[in-house]
């Protein structure tokens, strides 16, 4: 067995582990801590595939922001899984329905998996070579070249979907004092502003 296939069975079962610890595991601290490893295999498997820039994007956005978020907020806040986990037990039966049905739907589309003739040919042409561009730069030309169009009005639908969902969520409550930035710039000091003059021995 060569160094690369021990990698590759290496990581491919770490990510099987890491992802099903992060299910079934009681703590979610430590589904968290299952989670980043599987996190990091991946990365290994992309390493190996020669997608360097993915891999380090896997790392930077989904270990270092998405699954430390995740670990934050489970341990600062007082959740009670107890509480949660008591009403799942009725949904599942619908829960087995449905992986029995993905399961289904995997084994009939691996079943008739086949490489076609072309498919090497296929990938080969929209991307330049190997020897002649480094794939982290060939991402980049490919991206903001040919794509650029519609790379951009991704970036428009994600700003759109963010905005929707602060639109979605804000809600004006009478209870809380809000800062009004114009009502201050506008304000006319001799208005906002009284002098007293206190003489010595003398209180308010």
């Amino acid at each position: 067995m060569t160094v690369a296939a021990f990698a590759f069975w290496l990581f491919a079962i770490c990510v099987i582990a890491g992802g099903l610890f992060t299910v079934i595991s009681r703590n979610p601290v430590h589904s968290v801590l299952w989670l980043i490893l599987a996190f990091l295999s991946s990365a290994g498997l992309f390493v190996l595939l020669g997608a360097e820039f993915v891999a380090m994007l896997l790392i930077i956005v989904y270990v270092g922001a998405v699954a430390v978020l995740f670990l934050f907020v489970v341990m600062m806040l007082d959740v009670d899984f107890a509480e949660l986990k008591a009403g799942m037990a009725q949904y599942m039966p619908l829960a087995l329905l449905i992986g029995v049905v993905l399961l289904m739907q995997l084994g009939m589309a691996f079943g008739v998996w086949h490489f076609a003739d072309s498919a090497e040919a296929a990938r080969a042409a929209v991307t330049p070579a190997t020897d002649d561009l480094h794939n982290t730069a060939a991402l980049g030309v490919i991206l903001y070249d040919q794509y650029f169009l519609l790379f951009q009005l991704a970036g428009l639908i994600l700003l759109v979907a963010m905005i929707g969902a602060i639109v979605l969520t804000l809600r004006h409550r009478k209870d809380i004092k809000r800062q009004n930035v114009l009502e201050q710039m506008w304000r006319d000091p001799a208005d906002a502003m009284e002098l007293k003059d206190v003489k010595p021995g003398q209180g308010l």
